[in-house]
């Protein structure tokens, strides 16, 4: 059984991203989005022109502090599962997290975004949490059929709705 990643959410979020569960690359790395080709930080790069991530930085301590600073937190819908390789497809036996946390965590907390479609399928609780649940095309490669600009204008949209755009 693999265990996942703690939230990495403030007192201050706003907008919650959930992904399905880590890859390896990101239990490897004890990251979120931690796969290079994850196109996660591009997007918020990509949104945040203004107020970018220091150029050339590869620390996750100060990459997680900027996306924090912005109002956005992240976490996954599996706490735990069997999985062998990345795949969201491979994904068995997944136990949920625990979402009625989060409004204790992030009383600012206003929507939730499921990246991807298997994220999304387990939006029947995220819904429980009475707030704005949005289904995101995934960030990740694998996600081929949705251009890095398409999947960066559905992003942006919800980020405008909740007005984490600068």
């Amino acid at each position: 059984m693999l265990t996942g990643l703690p939230p990495l959410v403030s007192a201050h979020t706003r907008l919650l991203i959930l992904g399905s569960f880590p890859g390896v690359a990101s239990l490897a790395a004890q990251q979120y989005y931690g796969h290079p080709q994850n196109h996660f930080w591009k997007i918020l790069q990509a949104i945040w022109p203004s107020s970018p991530c220091p150029a050339g930085v590869d620390s996750y301590q100060i990459r997680s502090e900027w996306l924090l600073a912005r109002k956005l937190g992240v976490w996954d819908v599996y706490a735990a599962c069997e999985r062998e390789g990345s795949l969201d497809s491979r994904i068995r036996k997944p136990v949920v997290n625990d979402f009625a946390a989060l409004q204790r965590l992030c009383p600012q907390l206003e929507a939730v975004a499921h990246n991807g479609a298997e994220s999304f399928k387990l939006s029947r609780h995220t819904l429980l949490l009475g707030l704005p649940v949005y289904r995101l095309p995934s960030s990740s490669p694998a996600n081929a059929s949705w251009s890095f600009e398409c999947k960066l204008a559905a992003w942006r949209e919800v980020f405008e709705k909740h007005r984490l755009i600068d």
